[in-house]
């Protein structure tokens, strides 16, 4: 599956449209990395446990949406874009959203 930011691919051409595709996750925070955090706040630096959390996060919505680009019958998704939100305190949404295509 390629997956492009751009809304063609490179020296290929877009043969069909197959619509929009998504996949998302909602993780929460865990109150001892939130401990941790409030301390690394005081003296500065990454916080690594939600950087880490973030990246499996993004992993996750980009495999929700190639499922779901392929069950389509996609080889590409173009257009990919990544969105945020708060679903409640503690809690946040990853969205990935793109167009499904075939390219030749």
């Amino acid at each position: 599956m390629i997956l492009v930011t751009s809304d063609e691919v490179p020296g290929r051409k877009i043969v069909k449209t197959l619509g929009l595709v998504r996949g998302n996750t909602i993780r929460a925070r865990h109150v001892g990395k939130d401990l941790l955090a409030v301390l690394r706040g005081l003296v500065g630096g990454e916080i690594t446990d939600y950087t880490k959390m973030i990246a499996e996060s993004r992993e996750q919505a980009i495999d929700r949406l190639v499922d779901e680009a392929k069950s389509l019958g996609a080889n590409a998704v173009v257009g990919l874009r990544f969105t945020t939100a708060s679903m409640m305190q503690g809690a946040a949404e990853l969205l990935a959203y793109g167009t499904a295509v075939v390219i030749e």
